[in-house]
């Protein structure tokens, strides 16, 4: 399974100017299990954001989400890709780039996604199944939240 992003990260110089800090390949690039692969494209480890600095963000050991952060993923699922039935504690932002993919809810209802397509996801339980033989593309931005009166996250 191939899988390829780049990813252009600005930042600033010296004297204020814009300027390219990373042009390529993420440098995270991992498969977490069969038939998924994820790149990291970038995190904020606090809200707001802060935009000052080099380091390179989308270099950094994080999970699904960052307390009080944002995480920037781009993820290719391939038909047949394991289960992983979970609950973000964030509110994530998903935009299918191509193929389709089928979101699935704890309550058994399935929500048919295909290139173009967007989904706001709250904290709810869910999984991604690919529901045909073409892999799907979806970027992911997870942004970090609160969610008083919901079980707990996992």
């Amino acid at each position: 399974m191939t899988f390829e992003v780049r990813r252009v990260v600005t930042g600033h110089d010296e004297d204020g100017k814009a300027v390219v800090l990373y042009d390529g390949t993420p440098p995270r690039v991992e498969s977490p299990r069969e038939g998924l692969q994820g790149a990291l494209i970038w995190t904020t480890d606090a809200l707001p954001a802060r935009v000052d600095g080099d380091r390179d963000m989308g270099d950094v050991n994080v999970g699904t989400t960052l307390d009080n952060g944002s995480v920037f993923r781009v993820a290719k699922y391939e038909p047949g890709v394991g289960p992983r039935v979970h609950r973000t504690q964030s509110i994530d932002y998903a935009i299918v780039i191509s193929g389709e993919i089928v979101l699935e809810l704890d309550d058994g209802v399935e929500v048919r996604l295909k290139a173009g397509d967007v989904a706001v996801q709250r904290a709810t339980v869910h999984n991604w199944v690919v529901p045909g033989p073409e892999p799907c593309v979806i970027a992911f931005i997870l942004i970090s939240a609160e969610a008083k009166g919901l079980p707990a996250f996992g």
